[in-house]
């Protein structure tokens, strides 16, 4: 394999100095047109492709954006996705995305990988409760954005969604649909998410002047789709069985969905479901999944925004700030029958 051209090469092809190359490279106008195209027909001939890596060391920075998340296989985070490579591309950006696997040693790897690639900045859903990850990433001075989470001091700028009024929406909808026992299937304790999604249930009860023992926990290390399976099974053996279940997402639903049609329970005439996210899948399932939707995209493209913001304040200005964004719920065929009425199923 031949010797990879350099820009020193471009330079002796095309009859002008290593500067000129330079320039027709990172500032064009600056060049005269004939001389400009001189250059840009050696690069081809050349097929020379700058160092972006050397480039990075003298500007200090890269022109990519970090993005980790806790799980890739969650299609709420591929929205996040979306929503910032959206901004990012329109900055000149390209963005990385990173999977921590909800992992704590995982996270450190990825974040300390960043500071070595000097990468513009991160967004990052933490899978560190404990916040130290993040505190050993800020002394390398690289801004961060939380993502799906709330900052809990004025360290960085956070985009997050009401999750309380996310779950007060959803048991709201099913106690107004008549039913008075709901099973709560929720995820890992450690997730402030899934404990305020549960606080709203608790508030919706409390406002229709039901009990808390009215929601039914049933737990699950996992949010996806095999650990909803459990869960349904999980809620099968419940006696009595409540008449709806609140899941903390979609793939979580999805599974319930799949165990209690495997059961010949009928949703929404047995048990009623609604999920949390409003992923793709949940208007295509078997039964169209009633869903608490995330504006998962809005999410991703304001975190990147605030990211740039801060990543390219030149005067100091930024300030760091929080944004909650409001969910919205989306009504489907699993949740619109009445509750059954029968022996399990008190009448209030």
């Amino acid at each position: 394999m031949g010797r990879v051209a350099g820009i020193k090469d471009v330079a002796r092809r095309a009859g002008v100095s290593v500067g000129t190359v330079s320039n027709v490279i990172n500032r064009p106008e600056a060049v005269l047109p004939r001389t400009r195209a001189r250059v840009l027909a050696a690069i081809d001939e050349l097929g020379y492709v700058r160092s972006e890596s050397a480039r990075q060391l003298r500007a200090g920075r890269s022109r990519i954006m970090a993005l980790l998340v806790l799980d890739m296989g969650n299609p709420f985070f591929v929205e996040v996705a979306r929503g910032a490579e959206s901004a990012a591309r329109r900055a000149g950006l390209g963005v990385m995305v990173c999977n921590s696997g909800r992992s704590a040693a995982e996270e450190a790897e990825y974040l300390g990988l960043f500071a070595e690639q000097r990468v513009c900045g991160v967004l990052v859903t933490p899978a560190d409760a404990t916040g130290r990850n993040l505190e050993a990433f800020g002394r390398h001075r690289i801004p961060y954005v939380l993502v799906d989470r709330v900052a809990s001091g004025a360290e960085s700028c956070s985009v997050s969604v009401d999750d309380v009024r996310g779950g007060a929406l959803a048991v709201g909808h099913l106690l107004a649909a008549g039913h008075r026992s709901v099973a709560y299937v929720g995820g890992p304790a450690d997730l402030h998410q899934i404990r305020d999604r549960e606080q709203g249930a608790l508030a919706a009860l409390a406002e229709a002047g039901l009990p808390p023992e009215a929601l039914v926990p049933i737990a699950s290390a996992r949010m996806d789709v095999a650990a909803g399976r459990d869960a349904g099974a999980g809620l099968l053996g419940l006696v009595p069985r409540p008449t709806a279940v609140f899941c903390a997402n979609d793939l979580l639903a999805l599974g319930v969905l799949q165990a209690l049609y495997a059961a010949g329970v009928r949703v929404p005439q047995d048990v009623a479901i609604v999920g949390y996210d409003d992923i793709e899948f949940a208007a295509a399932a078997a039964v169209p999944l009633t869903s608490v939707r995330q504006p998962a995209l809005e999410m991703g493209r304001l975190a990147a925004e605030l990211l740039l913001e801060e990543a390219y304040d030149e005067d100091g200005t930024h300030r760091h700030r929080g944004v909650v964004l409001q969910p919205e719920l989306v009504v489907r065929a699993s949740s619109t029958a009445p509750p059954r009425e029968g022996p399990d199923i008190p009448k209030m």
